[in-house]
């Protein structure tokens, strides 16, 4: 079950933050249903510019000291690509993480 919310949040990220204990799953089931008609809409335009955008954080894992990046991508004005992760070196300056930043999300 959880593994098929995991899937569903590529298109539905209102529940991302939601899918760790069987009665949150629960109850995202239900709110799913609720909401069967939500989705991406895109509008018909001549407007259709890739755009994307990244940022990161520095050291926010205060164990590991490992920054945490977040990536964007907006076709028009909808969201088509979002994605956020830790990432796997630790960075020594704010410089340095968002360059990494980048060259994840470019990659």
């Amino acid at each position: 079950m959880i593994r098929s919310l995991l899937y569903l949040t590529t298109s539905r990220p209102d529940i991302i933050f939601k899918k760790s204990h069987l009665t949150t799953v629960k109850r995202i089931i239900r709110y799913l249903i609720r909401t069967i008609s939500y989705g991406l809409w895109y509008p018909r335009s001549n407007n259709f510019k890739l755009e994307g955008f990244s940022d990161a954080n520095l050291a926010r894992d205060k164990e590991y000291r490992k920054s945490t990046s977040g990536t964007c991508q907006l076709l028009g004005k909808a969201l088509i690509f979002w994605n956020n992760n830790k990432q796997g070196l630790v960075a020594l300056s704010t410089t340095e993480t968002e360059y990494t930043a980048i060259g994840q999300y470019c990659a």
